[in-house]
């Protein structure tokens, strides 16, 4: 189990696949990280917690009753009824630490590479798969693409990607319901990346726990569409807090929805001022061109 935001990922098999692999090859079991002292330890284990009595009140009772058996008769002893001064020590150390360390390598090994990382994070039916299939599309004879696919189950983005022409890896995360950098740090390596380019994450559609795990990333991008509400980002304001870019998808439905694109921007900038929006329409490709130009120019 993920010691962070709980999902079950505790020795669930995690699979790195590409298209056409069966998908009983190359999974292995999660790993979780422990920081002791500064030193991280790779740990597969199951955890038993045996619960004992906290109290954070340093002056508590406690009372101890023992009940005998005896042939003749039943009773209780109140053995003793005491007070007594204690201290809750409370150790706080930062659980992300494993991770943030291997999103370092990761981000040092994306730089050598002269890749730009980018995390795509969005709640599920978004659009992001077809805006990785649209900017491939856009894209492909300009610079080099690579993209790692991120789901629970199935291989069916992977093939989608891969039709559209772009080396892919999938990533099922089993009940997991975010990346990490430890799944890519692996992932990557299946990539087979030899040269520059545009290094494409499509995060498990999840606005909550993939905010939390840097992936070695140099830019956030929470895509959110006009079919959902507009108060997306006072909902999860974490998930814009910590991103780079908003793209707001599937413009091409604003006049049958009830969205308000200006109100929507209004709320994600004060949860982060220094958000970047994109407004756009994978369908119709209006709004494509600006986007395709950011990409480029970030990634020089």
């Amino acid at each position: 189990m993920c010691g962070t935001c709980g999902c079950s990922q505790h020795n669930e098999p995690i699979k790195i696949l590409k298209p056409g692999e069966d998908e009983h090859t190359h999974s292995y079991t999660h790993l979780h990280d422990h920081d002791h002292e500064g030193d991280i330890h790779h740990h597969d284990h199951h955890h038993n917690y045996s619960h004992s009595h906290l109290n954070a009140n340093p002056d508590h009772t406690h009372n101890h009753i023992e009940h005998h058996h005896h042939p003749d008769h039943d009773h209780d002893h109140h053995q003793h009824d005491h007070n007594h001064g204690s201290r809750l020590i409370e150790i706080e150390q930062d659980a992300l630490a494993g991770n943030n360390l291997i999103a370092e390598r990761n981000r040092g090994y994306f730089e050598g590479k002269g890749l730009l990382a980018l995390n795509l994070v969005s709640s599920p039916g978004s659009g992001k798969t077809s805006l990785l299939e649209k900017t491939i599309k856009l894209l492909k004879n300009k610079t080099n693409i690579y993209v790692i696919e991120g789901d629970q189950q199935t291989l069916n983005d992977a093939n989608r990607i891969n039709a559209a022409g772009a080396p892919v890896v999938q990533i099922n995360t089993g009940n997991g319901c975010h990346l990490d950098a430890d799944m890519i740090n692996k992932a990557v390596k299946r990539l087979e990346i030899k040269s520059h380019g545009i290094l494409i994450i499509e995060n498990v559609g999840n606005l909550v726990c993939p905010s939390l795990f840097d992936l070695g990333e140099a830019k956030r991008i929470v895509i959110i569409s006009v079919t959902e509400g507009d108060d997306k980002p006072l909902k999860y304001p974490t998930m814009f807090e910590t991103s780079d870019i908003c793209i707001i998808n599937k413009t091409d439905l604003l006049p049958y929805v009830d969205f308000d694109v200006a109100k929507s921007k209004e709320y994600a900038l004060r949860v982060n001022p220094n958000l970047t929006f994109f407004e756009l329409s994978v369908k119709t490709e209006e709004g494509m061109a600006s986007w395709i130009e950011w990409l480029m120019n970030v990634s020089k």
